[in-house]
């Protein structure tokens, strides 16, 4: 199971709406899975309903609208967030803290 959360940190809100897709990796193949949109809390429980097969994917955030939405000035148009699922048993959470000329992510839980 992969999940995200977005958190608008320069507003200190979460940041609903946001497109993301979701790719898998192999060699210098790029592969469409599955496409969601965070909810009013900035979220995306799961992508595809299923265990992720190990390998290597890349989450891209696609933030030009949300920018766009709140009438913010933005460096950014799409943020791409390569990992590597290493077990199909285990529960991966990757949250982006998005700011309009940086940004963070990581491991949650």
């Amino acid at each position: 199971m992969l999940s995200t959360h977005v958190l608008d940190v320069s507003r200190g809100v979460p940041a609903a709406g946001i497109e993301v897709t979701l790719h898998r990796l192999s060699g210098g193949d790029r592969s469409f899975v599955a496409r969601s949109q965070t909810d009013k809390d900035g979220r995306i429980d799961d992508f595809t309903g299923d265990p992720l097969q190990p390998g290597s994917y890349e989450l891209v955030f696609a933030v030009a609208a949300y920018f766009t939405r709140t009438a913010t000035a933005s460096l950014y148009d799409e943020i791409p967030v390569r990992l590597r699922i290493e077990s199909s048993s285990v529960k991966y959470h990757v949250p982006l803290l998005l700011a309009p000329y940086g940004y963070s992510t990581y491991r949650g839980s």
